[in-house]
């Protein structure tokens, strides 16, 4: 099963998450993912009566621990322009855009198909403009109109430029992960300065509870949820091995100051910089 079929039904889940607590527009959530949600609830019950982790406190605390790094970079100056890769209905590129409108050039990318619905989104809610745009993009792909190299080509190379990813990693092989983190990190040494921006998962965090919570997981998106690195020393290994500098992994309720409840201590995310 490629990725981009894993990830398609977590789009509308995340969505419709998102939606719930205030951080999204409603021409972002769709019937699917309110319907995936209600189908959700008994297991996410189950789960709590057993003391495992809540899936809605996982989502939003990576959720809210990217947009948290993200904002720092762009206040510092260290951001200008951001891709977005695997982009789906999330509501970041559209609150960013809004945010920093004067300061921040934000492409939403992702498969052709979502790409398309993600367009007509943000097109009845008046969002695109120069700034903001989205953009058709194969993660997996070294060339051609779909590739990243393809879209990064439209943004400018003297300003500083981020790449961000949000639960996309945990649906792609390790060979696959590598290819992607080496062609993130050469696309961004092409700018001024390169910045990329993720979450991770992280064996050292895991438990029966959540190991039961990846099976349900993968049982959701209908493939297997890779579990890549066993420790943040192995992950930030595998970042400096693909090209980045200065990697940083730190916890997702160290980065959003707080925690949100189980589920949210297993989020980590990553920072890195092209060298």
């Amino acid at each position: 099963m490629s990725p981009g079929h894993a990830i398609g039904p977590t789009a509308h889940y995340t969505a419709y998450v998102w939606s719930r607590h205030g951080l999204s527009h409603p021409e972002l959530v769709t019937a699917q993912g309110r319907i995936l949600f209600e189908s959700l609830r008994p297991f996410i019950a189950t789960s709590r009566l057993l003391r495992g982790p809540s899936l809605e406190a996982y989502l939003l605390t990576r959720h809210r621990a990217i947009d948290a790094l993200l904002a720092e970079a762009i206040e510092r100056a260290a951001v200008t322009q951001v891709i977005e890769v695997a982009a789906g209905l999330s509501p970041r590129g559209w609150r960013f855009a809004r945010r920093y409108e004067d300061a921040l050039t934000y492409v939403e990318a992702d498969l052709p198909e979502m790409a398309a619905r993600k367009r007509q989104a943000l097109e009845r809610m008046g969002a695109l403009g120069e700034r903001h745009r989205v953009a058709a993009l194969d993660a997996l792909s070294d060339s051609g109109p779909h590739s990243l190299e393809a879209v990064a080509g439209n943004l400018d190379p003297d300003q500083a430029t981020a790449i961000v990813t949000e639960g996309l990693l945990a649906y792609v092989d390790a060979a696959a992960l590598a290819g992607m983190w080496r062609r993130f990190a050469r696309t961004l040494a092409t700018f001024r300065a390169g910045r990329y921006i993720s979450d991770l998962h992280i064996g050292a965090v895991q438990n029966v509870q959540v190991h039961m919570f990846r099976l349900l997981l993968a049982g959701f998106v209908r493939g297997q949820v890779h579990l890549h690195f066993a420790s943040v020393a192995e992950a930030a290994r595998a970042a400096r091995a693909a090209g980045f500098a200065d990697v940083e992994v730190r916890r997702g309720i160290e980065v959003v100051g707080g925690d949100a409840g189980a589920g949210s201590e297993l989020v980590h995310t990553l920072e890195a910089s092209s060298r």
